[in-house]
């Protein structure tokens, strides 16, 4: 059976699929060294909340910092970007999506940050269909925290400790999430895949 399908249902049914190992270990390598390399010229920039005009830096809402993508400038994660298309191609194909584009950034969450509550998703601008995290960090110790958890309307919840290879789809405007507090350095490349191409700029939430 195409293990697409079982992603894909398990999507459609949870609102949320959890793929360990999905990024293969040496992409995962030149990811996370792409993202140090970041760092280390000091390229990440403080993480904001809201959209467009509505733009405001809130470090008592999320502490991360980020860094954009953009596909034609940065051709060491060109397997990055592969491994994206092909995850769009089934899904579209599976699920009936008009999936058309996306937008990914980087993201360190420093020791000490976190991210509260919310939505990825706004009024201005409700294009963002899928909402995907790969984890890029070297190791993961429950100690290190830094989970994402995902709420249900139940009112459940559940943790995803950030581990290596790790990847996580769920559906933009219907999965409230948090980052929960993280004691140690934690990075991975997080984005949206967009029924319409961006247009508008970067949405920084």
């Amino acid at each position: 059976m195409d293990p697409w399908e079982t992603r894909a249902d398990h999507l459609a049914e949870n609102d949320w699929v959890i793929l360990d190992g999905f990024m293969p270990k040496d992409l995962l390598t030149v990811s996370r060294n792409f993202l140090k390399e970041r760092l280390t010229l000091e390229e990440f920039k403080q993480a904001g909340i809201g959209a467009l005009n509505d733009f405001r830096i809130e470090k008592s809402i999320r502490s991360d910092e980020i860094f954009w993508l953009e596909r034609y400038r940065d051709l060491e994660l060109s397997g990055f970007f592969a491994l994206v298309d092909e995850a769009i191609a089934h899904l579209n194909r599976l699920c009936f999506l008009s999936i058309s584009g996306s937008e990914f950034h980087l993201a360190h969450y420093p020791s000490g940050s976190f991210y509260k509550r919310h939505l990825d998703q706004f009024d201005s601008r409700s294009n963002r269909l899928i909402s995907v995290v790969f984890y890029l960090n070297e190791l993961w110790r429950p100690e290190h925290g830094g989970e994402l958890r995902l709420h249900s309307p139940d009112g459940s919840y559940q943790d995803i400790a950030p581990m290596p290879g790790r990847v996580i789809f769920f559906k933009s405007e219907a999965v409230p999430h948090e980052v929960m507090l993280s004691n140690a350095s934690r990075y991975s490349i997080t984005g949206w895949l967009l029924h319409h191409p961006p247009g508008l700029g970067y949405l920084l939430a």
